[in-house]
């Protein structure tokens, strides 16, 4: 099963927020975020932290395909 994160990307679009805000924000690596970019399985401790940063679900960023 593959994983999506465009839902991420819109999310992050409606906030307004740019990718290195969400970083910062969410206190994860330039590698995190290149593997998301790349539709690539991260941690489930990264995904903790965006979540926490955007005030959302994991269903609000991410979809299994």
């Amino acid at each position: 099963m593959a994983v999506q994160y465009n839902r991420l990307w819109k999310l992050l679009i409606d906030m307004k927020m740019k990718k290195t805000a969400l970083k910062s924000a969410a206190g994860v690596s330039a590698n995190v975020m290149a593997r998301l970019g790349k539709d690539e399985y991260i941690s489930l401790e990264s995904i903790e932290k965006i979540c926490v940063a955007l005030n959302c679900s994991v269903d609000d960023i991410l979809e299994f395909i």
